[in-house]
C-alpha cells in the first residue's frame, strides 16, 4: 500500500496535463492536489459505474490523451517520448483487438469500464513502471522475436500474390479498351490464314 502511496505522489510531482491542471485547481480552491486527485478518481469511477456513456468516456480517457501527447512527442526534438507512445499504440491495438471478441461478454459485468480504464490510465501512466512498457517487454516483445520472420514471409507472400492480381487486372482492363480486343468476331478474324491483325489486338493476344 505505502509503495502504491508513493508511486502516486512521484506521478504528482511530474510535469504532465494532468498534473499541470491538478495543480491549476491546487491554487483557486487551496485544497491539496493529492485529495482533489483522489476524488476525480472517485468521481470517475462512480461515473463509469453507473453514468451513461460509459464506454464512450472509457474510449475518449484512452484516446484523447494519448493523441495529444503523441503529437508533442512527434513535434519535440527528443525520440524518447516518441517510443513511450509508439509503445503504447501498440499495446492500445492489441488490446482492442482482442477487445472486439470479448466486448460483448465482458461489457455485462458492473466493473468492466472501470477496470478497462484503470487498465488504460496504467498503460500511459509515466515512469518505470509504465504498463504499456511492462507489457511490451515482457509480453508482445518475446513473442515478436520469436515469430516475426514467420509472419514477415507471409506478408510478402501475400503481397507478391496481390501485386499478381493487379497486374492482370491491368493487363485484362487495357486489352478491353481496344476495338473488339476481347471479342469473338476479331479473334476469330485475326486467327485466320492471311488475315490481317490489328496492332492493339496483336499485342493483345501475347500479353494474355
Amino acid at each position: 500500500m505505502d509503495g502504491l502511496r508513493q508511486r502516486f505522489e512521484r506521478f504528482l510531482e511530474q510535469r504532465n496535463l494532468a498534473t499541470e491542471a491538478l495543480g491549476a485547481l491546487e491554487a483557486k480552491t487551496g485544497v491539496d492536489k493529492r485529495y482533489l486527485a483522489a476524488g476525480a478518481a472517485t468521481l470517475l469511477s462512480l461515473y463509469l459505474l453507473f453514468g451513461h456513456g460509459a464506454s464512450l468516456l472509457c474510449n475518449l480517457i484512452g484516446f484523447a490523451y494519448p493523441a495529444y501527447a503523441s503529437i508533442k512527442a512527434i513535434e519535440s526534438p527528443s525520440k524518447d517520448d516518441d517510443t513511450v507512445w509508439l509503445t503504447y499504440w501498440v499495446v492500445y491495438g492489441l488490446f482492442g483487438l482482442a477487445e472486439f471478441f470479448s466486448d460483448l461478454l465482458l461489457s455485462w459485468f458492473p466493473f468492466y469500464y472501470v477496470g478497462k480504464c484503470a487498465f488504460l490510465l496504467f498503460c500511459m501512466v509515466p515512469g518505470p513502471w509504465n504498463g504499456a512498457h511492462m507489457l511490451y517487454h515482457r509480453v508482445i516483445r518475446p513473442l515478436f522475436m520469436k515469430h516475426h520472420e514467420a509472419v514477415d514471409s507471409i506478408i510478402s507472400d501475400l503481397s507478391g500474390r496481390a501485386l499478381d492480381v493487379a497486374a492482370g487486372i491491368t493487363r485484362d482492363s487495357a486489352c478491353s479498351q481496344g476495338e473488339g480486343c476481347l471479342s469473338l468476331r476479331s479473334l476469330s478474324v485475326c486467327l485466320s490464314p492471311g488475315s490481317p491483325c490489328p496492332t492493339h489486338l496483336h499485342s493483345c493476344l501475347l500479353s494474355s
